[in-house]
């Protein structure tokens, strides 16, 4: 990919009517992100989308991610879209001064995560839906068609992935983020936002409560704690742990496929990411519990 920071300092500047400074922000995994600053003191963030992520079906397409920005906006969870360049495929944000969360600071967080999904929840629909089952199948049928390696017996699971599948019945969909690493929280005191609407779509909401927990790696009774933080209640427990799982045995072929068809960054390592995902998946698809949990599922 061309250096697209780079490329769009000339549209900022026209835009702002004055010179602006970048300073590129280290963590995006697939587009490009940087702090835009103009010598009186206005901040944004600026963000490069690249297409060849949604061609190679690790996102949406970008015109999808810009609208569910927008939604999210509007629910006052995302941040304020400022200006769209949409010959750039880029978006200058609202700078969120904050703490950018690790996964570490999520458990001492969980009351003001579930506020920030309720909200997102809440708000206006997506464009688009989202099915963590689907995904799965995508990301299959991508790796077979590119010859692409997965973690030494992945297939091995797949049986016990499509129990899991048949278990968890249809619920309501709502707008979901779908990709809630620790890094796209932003904590603004007790407020948390959330940023990088790459996978968003509408989706079960115990869906988005399981990915947190998976990409923390909550323990179960952490899990527990953010799910009835959110739903008030504990009749949601088992789906959510489930989905936690369906969380690290998709996402370990996301990492898989990237690895394979797209550039890589130069400090972070996508194949040793997909191999730690799905340890995870595993450690969590031989719990003596599992039955359990598929069974509660099954009941409810």
């Amino acid at each position: 990919m061309p250096d697209a920071l780079d490329d769009m300092t000339g549209l900022v500047t026209a835009w702002a009517g004055r010179p602006v400074k970048q300073t590129p922000i280290k963590g995006g995994l697939s587009h490009r992100i940087s702090k835009v600053e103009t010598d009186d003191g206005a901040r944004w963030l600026l963000r490069v989308l690249d297409p060849r992520v949604w061609e190679a079906g690790l996102g949406i397409p970008l015109d999808q991610e810009v609208a569910n920005t927008l939604c999210a906006a509007a629910a006052g969870v995302g941040p304020e879209v400022v200006h769209h360049f949409p010959e750039a495929g880029a978006l200058l944000l609202e700078y969120l001064d904050g703490v950018t969360l690790d996964a570490t600071r999520v458990p001492h967080h969980l009351d003001g995560i579930a506020t920030a999904c309720r909200k997102l929840h809440a708000g206006p629909r997506f464009v688009n839906d989202f099915s963590i089952f689907a995904k799965l199948a995508e990301f299959r049928a991508l790796c077979a068609r590119h010859d692409l390696p997965t973690p030494p017996g992945y297939d091995d699971v797949l049986p016990v992935v499509a129990d899991i599948e048949r278990a968890i019945p249809v619920h309501p969909t709502v707008p979901c983020h779908n990709d809630l690493l620790a890094e796209n929280f932003i904590a603004m005191g007790a407020e948390i936002r959330i940023v990088d609407y790459q996978l968003s779509g509408n989706n079960d909401p115990a869906f988005e409560l399981g990915d947190i927990a998976a990409e923390a790696d909550l323990d179960p009774d952490q899990t527990a704690r953010l799910t009835r933080a959110y739903f008030r209640d504990g009749d949601h427990d088992a789906r959510v742990r489930l989905f936690l799982i369906m969380s690290n045995v998709t996402w370990t072929l996301w990492f898989a496929v990237h690895h394979g068809l797209m550039s890589k960054h130069a400090d972070f390592d996508y194949e040793a990411e997909a191999a730690s995902k799905f340890a995870r998946a595993v450690r969590d698809l031989g719990d003596p519990g599992l039955g359990s949990l598929i069974d509660d599922v099954r009941r409810r």
